[in-house]
């Protein structure tokens, strides 16, 4: 009985269990499909809405699309400004300005905007369009043709504009920001125009540019791109006045904000150079007055084949001025034509082309050599003391020429027994054989190198030039004869600019340079170029014999006498070449002097050559444009006239003419020569200028040899130099000076009456 009790009982409490877990099924059940029906009901409200907003504001929407896909978020290039260059007082020489480039985005511009009428339409084109015409000036066919031709309709960088100013970007900036105060006034139709402008952005640039045009364009160079250049200081030194480039980089974060990372550009170094403007000016100017004076009104720029100056501190090596007279414009410089016609320029084919700017460009008073002649001569004096052959009491014996091995060398003159001053003075090729013979061949090319001939400066620019000299093996008699007196061998300007101020200024042999100072973008300095001491070339005692024998130049009867600026005591040296094939009657001229004499602070070296003249071989075209620079130059420098019983009056002077030298249009006062400026006749006691030194000629042993033996000078122990052959025909010749037919015979009688 109990069994079956408990039996049914289990069932009852199952069929209980069964009808409770469909109860709450059926519960459950209602309660899922309710929520399901509030799903659907909610995404059905949602269609609705996107539906009812992309049926308003649809337009509006796209734009802010459209707007955001055309900014750059991903990386652009931030550019870095190049250094400036200046002068040594600050004066900017080259800089680099910012400008920008419009750039024009036509897949943008070009982009079908769905109305709500369902039609679509170049929403962008019009107002964009003409806000490039009205705001920034640019053509309109030319930005609807980029916009519809086939190759760049859908091209996103097109470059509508170069060069525009930041004045021209920020009025565009303002003219599209429809939410400043000054467009506050728009109408809501003006404010959507200008809502529509998209495609349009600007990519920022620096250009370079050089304030002073031409001036100094020899030794500043030039950049091709505004980053890259080969000429110059701009080339030298491009490294260090190019920077590195910027980046900006965009991306997206978690939160889908658009974000920014910008990595500044360093802008590159300024290089400080030791080049003066006011120095260059007056260079300038005075080469501007020989050309006017020499030049072929039916030619340009032909008062010289080449004509090149070097202005120098002696005790530094800084260059102070560097010209040329080839000039050309730093902001266009291929411009050919100052120096070609317009016939010369189109027949000419592009390898022509790149050889005349390659000319043009390049720096004479660097890059050509030639036979120095004259100027060299205070080398060999100074080779003869420092070796020992040269004393105070040196004599020598100028009897018109010497017999060197199979050549017989004429000297400009018959000089008779002249010191070694005078053999300066009179620039005696006859006693500087006899010098260079005394020195001997080894010591001769050991002081060569010691002077840096046949090696580059090592300037810091780029093209220099080595020149060429003998060596052991080339050198014989007859080269050392020549070599005496500056020719067979060539140099360089810059080479003899730094030779003579290391033989004036104590023998210190000091590295032209042209650049003093690196500093940063802000004006700090990081890098100061001192003076580079590169070898001792002799004493100070022989500084004091060169000295001294140059300063014989500037005075009475000396060669250099008519440059010498009244006041001022001075040295210098005049020289003469004949260039090669002799006899062509083509000169290379040139005047290389100093102030003071007894303490050289300045060093101008001139060099002329072929002059646009008829008879070419006199000095006085490079003397006469070495004056006008002395002229200016030592006042400005803060030289100060110390020659005894000069005046104010006296010191006065202006610019001279080669033809006042060459026609003796000067007078000669107690204390120098005074130069008229209005070419007046001559006045007073004028006089040549000494002999003459142009090449030595030679001729075949025995053409002019008589057999005549003498004692031509002697040795610093006493003994006598070896005898030589002497021709007793006079050989012809003429005065370096002028060309109206004055021998050395008449000369020497001038001066002997004169003396």
């Amino acid at each position: 009985m109990s069994r079956r009790t408990n039996r049914r009982e289990r069932l009852e409490k199952r069929r209980e269990r069964r009808m409770r877990q469909r109860r709450i099924g059926y519960r459950t059940s209602r309660k899922l499909v309710g929520l399901f029906l509030l799903v659907v009901l909610c995404l059905a409200g949602l269609a609705l809405r996107i539906t009812y907003i992309n049926a308003s504001q649809g337009e509006r929407y796209e734009r802010i699309v459209q707007t955001q896909a055309q900014q750059q978020y991903s990386s652009s290039t931030i550019p870095y400004r190049r250094g400036d260059i200046t002068d040594r007082n600050g004066t900017i020489l080259a800089s680099s300005e910012k400008e920008y480039n419009v750039i024009l985005d036509c897949k943008v511009v070009n982009t079908e905007v769905n109305g709500l009428d369902g039609t679509s339409s170049q929403t962008y084109l019009e107002p964009t369009v003409k806000a490039l015409v009205n705001v920034l000036g640019i053509d309109e066919a030319s930005i609807r043709k980029l916009l519809t031709d086939d190759e760049t309709k859908n091209s996103q960088y097109q470059i509508l504009k170069k060069g525009l100013s930041i004045t021209d970007k920020q009025k565009f900036e303002e003219y599209t920001d429809v939410t400043s105060e000054e467009n506050a006034k728009l109408t809501d139709e003006e404010k959507e125009e200008r809502e529509d402008i998209k495609g349009v952005w600007f990519e920022e640039n620096y250009v370079r540019t050089y304030p002073l045009n031409s001036l100094a364009c020899d030794t500043i160079g030039f950049t091709y791109d505004g980053t890259t250049a080969d000429w110059g200081i701009e080339g030298y030194y491009s490294d260090i006045l190019n920077g590195v480039d910027g980046r900006q980089y965009g991306y997206y974060t978690d939160n889908a904000d658009v974000e920014q990372s910008t990595i500044a550009a360093k802008d590159g170094d300024n290089v400080v150079s030791t080049i003066d403007v006011n120095v260059q000016q007056i260079i300038r100017d005075a080469l501007e007055a020989y050309e006017n004076e020499q030049a072929d009104n039916e030619e340009k720029n032909n008062g010289a084949k080449n004509v090149g100056v070097v202005v120098m501190d002696p005790n530094t090596g800084e260059v102070l001025g560097l010209d040329s007279d080839k000039w050309y414009d730093l902001n266009n410089p291929r411009d050919l034509t100052p120096f070609y016609s317009e016939e010369e320029i189109k027949k000419m084919s592009n390898d022509d082309m790149m050889d005349a700017l390659s000319n043009l460009w390049q720096n004479f008073t660097i890059s050509n050599a030639f036979e120095p002649g004259s100027v060299y001569k205070p080398i060999t004096v100074a080779e003869g003391y420092t070796t020992g052959v040269l004393n105070d009491n040196s004599t020598f014996i100028c009897d018109g020429g010497q017999q060197v091995a199979d050549k017989y060398i004429a000297c400009e003159g018959t000089h008779g027994q002249v010191t070694v001053d005078e053999v300066v003075k009179y620039s005696c090729n006859d006693a500087l054989m006899q010098i260079g013979a005394l020195i001997g061949e080894k010591n001769f090319l050991k002081y060569d190198n010691i002077f840096n001939f046949g090696m580059k400066t090592g300037i810091d620019l780029p093209g220099e030039s080595s020149g060429l000299l003998f060596d052991a093996d080339t050198m014989g008699p007859v080269e050392l004869a020549t070599s005496s007196f500056g020719q067979g061998f060539t140099v360089t300007m810059i080479q003899e600019a730094a030779a003579i101020s290391a033989a004036i200024n104590g023998g210190y042999y000091y590295k032209p340079h042209v650049v003093k100072q690196i500093t940063d973008e802000n004006g700090a300095v990081v890098q100061t170029i001192n003076p580079v001491l590169e070898r001792r070339t002799n004493t100070e005692a022989v500084s004091e014999k060169v000295r001294e024998a140059m300063g014989t130049i500037m005075e009475y009867g000396g060669t250099g006498y008519v440059a010498k600026i009244p006041g001022y005591s001075m040295g210098g040296k005049t020289g003469t070449a004949e260039t090669l094939p002799r006899g062509n009657n083509k000169y290379i001229l040139s005047f290389i002097g100093f102030a003071p004499l007894d303490d050289p602070k300045v060093v101008v070296y001139v060099t002329v050559d072929e002059p646009n003249a008829e008879n070419q071989e006199s000095s006085c075209y490079a003397e006469s444009i070495a004056r006008n620079i002395f002229t200016e130059l030592l006042p400005y420098m803060n030289i100060f006239p110390d020659e005894d019983g000069y005046t104010a009056s006296d010191v006065e002077t202006g610019f001279v003419t080669t033809a006042q030298m060459i026609n003796k249009e000067f007078s000669i006062g107690e204390n120098g020569p005074i130069y008229t400026t209005t070419g007046g006749s001559a006045s007073g006691n004028a006089t040549p200028s000494g002999n003459g030194e142009t090449d030595a000629s030679t001729t075949e042993a025995g053409e002019t040899v008589t057999g005549n033996d003498t004692t031509v000078g002697t040795a610093q122990d006493g003994t006598d130099l070896p005898t030589v052959d002497i021709g007793s025909e006079d050989t012809e010749s003429g005065n370096d000076y002028f060309t109206d037919g004055v021998s050395n015979e008449d000369l020497s009688n001038y001066l002997a009456e004169n003396q």
